[in-house]
């Protein structure tokens, strides 16, 4: 089985990502790696943080020669603002008058809820660790997933679809979404030119007025077959374990899989569809198809065979240059609360993250359907599948 976790935190000496059960023999490009982790920093709305670290992914092991040896897989990345946090957050006791507390919790962020938890007499640790900066361990670990769906022909890219007020008005086709991944310049990731200069002066707004703004994104999956995940137990649904992973992102509030929110408000003729069968021509294979993908590429739990569309509805960012109110830990009166360094808009960062926990998710479901502890035997048992739907 695929798993991994992640160490460190946000002004921590590095951040770590620890993969194990990728098969032996995938090939490791540690260009798309420090690609990934590019992509995640980018963005319209993104704050100083991005303009100090520049995310590099160093392997510690599992990977030799290029590719993975079917051992665990240890990434580094090292945080370069460290060094401004080293008397701050030291490992041994340290000097407790340059401990940096944080005295008042931020609305809407988990720093009154871990303090209490912890019982501890400030934020500081809470938000070192629920901080989004865990996330690029995530995009690292992703980026491995990404490359083992590769080699079987799945691929995962994701999209702004809309920010604050502004919101995309048609569908994006699966090459627009894909090329965005290419872009040297992201700015909020949509589509649509129009549409994201929109988005921008969303942003803009928000900036000028000491707020935040949050928004959707939507990733998908091409290329996955029929038959990942089940309807038989219902931890190991399809749909459950997307929404689990990418609810699991901070700031996420609401995971949709396909049109599920239009679903709900809408006849049951307008929204299931309907199955067709294509008879093999021009070189490509016969296969059951759907003139429209509301179901998210996802029925009964079980991939069909369509595009597997996932949404993720993100809230603003809980850190506001114009604080909201709160209260002080140690005094209990009534004050604004803490500012931390912080963006104004990650909808397309936070995108970047959603891919990652989604191929993560995809690559540990083809792997246990698949298996192989090789990359050459999971191929070759992904293939002895394809022709078996071929041939139903």
């Amino acid at each position: 089985m695929i798993r991994f976790s992640t160490a460190g935190e946000s002004h921590g000496e590095a951040l770590i990502a620890l993969v194990s059960g990728l098969p032996a023999g995938v090939p490791v490009d540690l260009d798309f790696v420090n690609r990934e982790l590019w992509r995640r920093q980018q963005g319209y709305g993104r704050g100083g943080r991005m303009k100090i670290e520049t995310d590099k992914a160093h392997v510690l092991s599992g990977v030799r020669h290029g590719k993975t040896i079917g051992a665990p897989i240890a990434i580094e990345i090292v945080n370069r603002d460290w060094k401004n946090w080293e008397s701050k957050l030291p490992v041994e006791a340290g000097d407790p008058a340059l401990h940096q507390a944080v005295s008042s919790p931020r609305p809407g962020h988990a720093d009154l809820a871990g303090a209490l938890k912890y019982n501890f007499p400030d934020a500081r640790y809470v938000l070192e660790r629920a901080s989004a900066r865990e996330s690029t361990s995530r995009v690292a670990a992703g980026a491995l997933a990404k490359l083992m769906l590769k080699t079987l022909g799945i691929e995962v890219a994701s999209h702004a679809i809309r920010v604050g007020r502004v919101e995309l008005e048609r569908a994006a086709r699966w090459e627009e979404i894909a090329a965005l991944a290419g872009r040297d310049e992201v700015v909020l990731g949509c589509v649509d030119e129009a549409t994201e200069a929109r988005m921008k002066e969303e942003v803009e707004e928000a900036a000028r007025t000491g707020d935040t703004v949050g928004g959707v994104f939507e990733v998908v999956v091409h290329g996955a077959p029929a038959g990942l995940g089940t309807y038989a137990n219902w931890d190991e649904r399809l749909d459950g374990l997307l929404a689990w992973a990418v609810m699991s992102i901070q700031a996420v509030k609401a995971v949709e899989i396909g049109r599920g929110v239009v679903a709900a408000e809408s006849f049951g003729s307008q929204v299931h569809d309907p199955i067709h069968y294509a008879a093999e021509a021009n070189g490509q294979p016969t296969r059951f198809t759907r003139p429209q993908n509301n179901a998210g590429g996802i029925e009964g739990g079980v991939s069909n065979g369509e595009d597997i569309v996932v949404r993720g509805y993100l809230k603003p960012i809980s850190t506001l240059r114009r604080p909201l109110e709160s209260v002080r830990f140690d005094t209990r009166e009534a004050t604004s609360a803490s500012y931390e360094r912080s963006d104004i808009c990650v909808v397309p960062a936070a995108g970047v993250v959603a891919e990652a926990m989604v191929a993560l998710t995809v690559a540990r479901l083809a792997q246990e359907k698949f298996g192989g502890d090789s990359a050459v035997e999971l191929q070759r048992n992904f293939a002895g599948y394809i022709e078996q739907i071929r041939g139903y």
